[in-house]
């Protein structure tokens, strides 16, 4: 895989609640799993699943306050299993001091 993609976005996913006997994965209170677009290793995928659409509203400037919330990019969510709840940071990265975007994105070319 050649990935060629540089991010603008960096997400951190925190577990808020939540005891690893009640969770298939084993996830527990403060396990932190930080990603910029795939699923992170050894996080729950149904879960990611639901992160993912919000990550999209994020990513075309959006913000989370539409849903409720009261910070733009935190937001509070419950994992599919009922027992586990999770906090959802967006971070803006590969940007200057105005929030522009400078990351370089090339695309390998062709064989």
């Amino acid at each position: 895989m050649k990935k060629w993609m540089a991010e603008d976005w960096q997400f951190e996913v925190t577990v808020t609640d939540g005891f690893a006997e009640d969770c298939r994965l084993g996830l527990e209170k403060g396990d932190k799993f930080t990603f910029e677009y795939g699923c992170p290793a050894d996080f729950c995928p149904r879960a990611m699943a639901e992160i993912f659409t919000w990550c999209e509203v994020i990513r075309c400037g959006g913000g989370f306050t539409h849903r409720g919330c009261r910070e733009k990019y935190e937001m509070d969510l419950a994992c599919p299993c009922p027992h586990i709840r999770l906090h959802l940071t967006a971070k803006p990265i590969h940007r200057d001091e105005n929030g522009i975007y400078i990351g370089k994105s090339v695309r390998p070319k062709a064989n």
